[in-house]
């Protein structure tokens, strides 16, 4: 049976030309590569090498062992350095979904970060569990989930990676714009601008307006925040978004910010992944990005 060590001899053998140098190469005694040598062409029935003076010259089984050995030790290579990568949490594969739009933007600013920090991690987003993320985590066809919603599912965990408070935004010149605060019955009669989701996870709908009464209201659907933005600013709508997001649009929109309620609506944002993958030091990097993220 052909070893690597063999494929180590021919591909030494056939850098440095003589038994000498090959073996000074290998940190192996002229004797034992000699030895090497001979098992193997006994092993495999045919010759590899032939003498020529002080220097070995391949034969052409010698030459196709070769060319095998310089295809597989760069994989065999590679794979050690992975799986010592891996073990140092230097690299893997980190495939994540998101289950909220706003999600989308706070992954931006995080995931730039961990690129930087994570050279070795080769990093996907996977669009299509968008909204059906713990499937994608129990199906391992993603390796963490960021989303809204915590659920007691056997065999997942969920982090907190931050809190925020969701909070509405309007036009500045609307009429519930010198308000600091809005109650439910304020917004009966408002056009509520919301992501294209279903009703039950909307939290302004789940956890302000329906708890407060307010059991219908018109609703536009939206996927893109830009235009969402653009038609709150012109007053064809209000929108409730994440804090940490409101500010940031505000900065660059004729809009104000209001909150729901006498406490307002209070929110975690998690990152959810299989339990059997506490450990992964890639993941818990990314973790400790995201909660440093939103700290900054």
């Amino acid at each position: 049976m052909i070893e690597l060590s063999h494929l180590k001899i021919v591909a030494s053998l056939a850098r440095h030309g003589t038994l000498t140098a090959a073996s000074n190469a290998l940190c192996l005694s002229q004797s034992a590569l000699s030895h090497q040598i001979r098992y193997l062409e006994k092993k495999l029935g045919i010759t590899i090498w032939e003498k020529e003076g002080r220097r070995l010259r391949l034969t052409r089984a010698g030459r196709y062992l070769l060319d095998a050995s310089s295809r597989i030790l760069p994989l065999f290579e590679q794979t050690e350095l992975t799986l010592k990568a891996m073990a140092e949490g230097r690299q893997g594969q980190l495939r994540i979904g998101v289950e909220c739009y706003p999600c989308y933007e706070w992954l931006t600013g995080v995931i730039a970060t961990y690129l930087k920090e994570a050279p070795d991690v080769d990093v996907d987003i996977v669009h299509q569990f968008q909204f059906a993320g713990l499937e994608g985590l129990l199906n391992r066809r993603i390796d963490l989930l960021v989303t809204p919603d915590s659920v007691d599912q056997p065999g997942l965990t969920f982090e907190v990676l931050f809190d925020y408070e969701l909070v509405l935004l309007v036009a500045e010149p609307h009429h519930l714009a010198g308000l600091s605060r809005v109650m439910p019955e304020q917004l009966r009669e408002e056009t509520l601008i919301t992501f294209p989701v279903a009703p039950e996870r909307l939290d302004v709908l789940t956890r302000f307006l329906w708890p407060g009464g307010v059991r219908s209201v018109s609703q536009k659907q939206i996927e893109s925040i830009e235009i969402m933005l653009q038609l709150v600013a012109f007053e064809r709508g209000v929108c409730a978004l994440p804090l940490w997001l409101a500010e940031r649009v505000s900065q660059t929109l004729p809009l104000k910010l209001l909150h729901l309620g006498e406490a307002g609506v209070q929110r975690s944002l998690y990152a959810a992944f299989r339990t059997e993958d506490a450990e992964l030091a890639y993941l818990l990097k990314f973790l400790e990005l995201g909660r440093n993220f939103n700290d900054a």
